[in-house]
């Protein structure tokens, strides 16, 4: 069994609706799916148990609404919403199809735990990068 999976948005669906990424990819750690709406779509308003959600916007404009707040997020824009806060998020364009890509999970932070393969050449330059 390999320790990795590529794929690609395309290679998991056409169309409109839930592209499953976590299934398709083996990823067990959290929850992961893509989402496609088409032009002027209204998403469901909805929450969860456990889960907190974080959505990216891949390409195209999102409308969220959550709490009191009504939102436009554009390409690269992001959201985080707690598991039990209500969110409805929709496309919102009447043109263009929205990609969201969502990430899910509980349980929290797991603190910094990567390491670097090759400390002597890497180090430096990832202290320097960013900088």
């Amino acid at each position: 069994m390999t320790s990795y999976t590529f794929s690609s948005l395309d290679e998991l669906g056409d169309g409109f609706g839930f592209r499953k990424v976590r299934r398709a990819l083996g990823v067990t750690a959290f929850g992961v799916n893509a989402v496609v709406y088409p032009p002027g779509y209204v998403g469901f308003r909805h929450w969860h148990d456990h889960q907190d959600e974080l959505y990216f916007v891949h390409r195209g404009r999102a409308r969220v609404e959550v709490g009191d707040e009504v939102r436009e997020l554009g390409e690269g824009g992001l959201l985080h919403v707690e598991s039990t806060t209500p969110r409805l998020v929709s496309n919102a364009s009447d043109t263009e199809d929205l990609v969201l890509l969502i990430v899910g999970g509980k349980d929290g932070y797991v603190e910094r735990d990567g390491h670097l393969v090759d400390v002597e050449r890497d180090l430096p330059r990832r202290q320097a990068f960013g900088s």
